[in-house]
């Protein structure tokens, strides 16, 4: 499976760290899109780079991180195809992708601690959408992106 990852200058360091778990430790093929440095960025540049990525099938699911990862999720969530949220426990990955059918996951570079955005990560990659009542609730949520 081929994961898209990108953060701002906040999530730097937790973005090149998260890259190397998720290359090494999940045997993902990873897509990283920057940036190269912790320099000062535009959070919505990179946001915008994973999520088309995404919705144009280069990558199968996204992660973004960025301070909060809130600013990340808004931005990603405006890209058509793309189901995004800013996500702080592994408990809220289950449900984002169980009931979602989440497809970017928004990690907290400032405020959640690395061992939990691993488990954050591993719960999104592992769990599988629920269909069923959910699939109607997304299919509405997803004619948004026609109007």
């Amino acid at each position: 499976m081929r994961v898209a990852i990108a953060s701002d200058h906040a999530g730097f360091e937790q973005k090149q760290l998260l890259a190397a778990y998720l290359a090494e430790d999940l045997a993902q093929d990873v897509l990283d899109l920057g940036p190269d440095s912790d320099d000062r960025v535009d959070y919505p540049d990179f946001a915008n780079k994973v999520a088309h990525a995404v919705a144009n099938g280069d990558a199968e699911y996204g992660v973004l991180v960025c301070g909060t990862g809130i600013g990340m999720a808004l931005t990603a969530d405006k890209v058509a195809g793309i189901r995004a949220s800013s996500i702080t426990t592994p408990e809220f990955a289950a449900l984002f992708r169980e009931h979602n059918d989440g497809n970017v996951v928004c990690l907290s570079g400032r405020f959640v601690d690395l061992d939990v955005n691993k488990q954050i990560i591993k719960t999104f990659l592992t769990t599988e959408f629920g269909g069923g009542r959910h699939q109607q609730r997304v299919d509405k949520i997803m004619a948004n992106d026609n109007r």
